[in-house]
């Protein structure tokens, strides 16, 4: 371990719980910072173990790393976290609600064309006729 309770991306990765590939790719898109020692090393600080939890949390709960990253600055400038987070939440909700409305749209859309032997009509429509040259 090295100096002030910082640790090495190995050790970071073993206890978050990821791959040491992955906490390069966290940091290189700026979801994780660690600093840089002479010999090129990495170090993080212990903090990082707890944010990376939340990360794998928030990708579980259907959240996108880019939306991860917008939020992050939202959540720590948030006076109560625990409603910043609430929020979020309904704000996926949401988005979440919509999709559900256009899948269920798309799923009728193919529904009504399955036998029809031709995607640019639905059931129940007569056959359009072949274009000539």
């Amino acid at each position: 371990m090295s100096r002030r309770g910082d640790m090495r991306i190995g050790e970071l990765a073993a206890q978050a719980g990821i791959s040491t590939d992955t906490v390069r790719y966290y940091e290189k898109v700026g979801l994780v910072t660690g600093r840089r020692l002479p010999n090129g090393y990495r170090d993080f600080p212990a903090e990082a173990v707890a944010w990376l939890h939340y990360v794998r949390t928030a990708q579980a709960l259907g959240f996108s790393l880019a939306e991860i990253s917008r939020n992050c600055a939202k959540l720590r400038a948030a006076p109560d976290t625990a409603t910043a987070l609430s929020a979020l939440f309904q704000e996926k909700i949401a988005v979440i609600d919509a999709r559900m409305v256009q899948l269920a749209a798309l799923r009728a859309d193919l529904a009504a064309r399955v036998g029809t032997g031709c995607p640019l009509r639905t059931a129940g429509q007569a056959p359009e006729p072949t274009p000539r040259m």
